[in-house]
């Protein structure tokens, strides 16, 4: 048993959010915070991370292998921006590639019968935490993860 997780699914104007249960084995979305900036989001993602007892934090880092070489990569944005949240969070944080969550959300979405209006961004949070925890409990990632 690990504990509960947080799946994060970054977004310039919103951030994804996704809990996995006490052991570990699966997700489920929580809810999509509008992003307001670095502190405010931070201190929204700790609050939440607290009510929901949660020991560590899962973000989603999209790694794009066809991306054009030299050009910054959004991959580089959300590191960065996962740098200044284990500043500001104290939890672990852990990092999952995520290279085409969004079009596997929108399918789950299209699937559930979801507003197509509605964002997919928890959806999103949700297929990452999930694809963490597997790694888990097929022993190829580590929690906490190495530092």
């Amino acid at each position: 048993m690990i504990g509960r997780l947080i799946g994060i699914d970054h977004g310039r104007k919103r951030i994804g959010l996704a809990i996995s249960d006490a052991m570990g084995v699966s997700a489920r979305e929580l809810s999509v915070l509008a992003s307001r900036g670095d502190r405010a989001d931070f201190a929204a993602i700790a609050e939440i991370a607290e009510q929901e007892s949660a020991v560590g934090l899962v973000v989603g880092v999209p790694h794009n292998p066809n991306a054009p070489a030299g050009l910054p990569q959004q991959a580089d944005i959300v590191l960065d921006w996962i740098a200044r949240l284990r500043r500001a969070v104290p939890l672990p944080v852990a990092e999952v590639s995520e290279y085409l969550t969004s079009d596997e959300a929108r399918a789950l979405a299209k699937g559930a019968k979801r507003n197509p209006r509605e964002p997919i961004d928890d959806l999103a949070a949700r297929i990452i935490l999930q694809s963490y925890l597997d790694a888990l409990s097929y022993g190829s990632a580590t929690f906490p993860p190495p530092a």
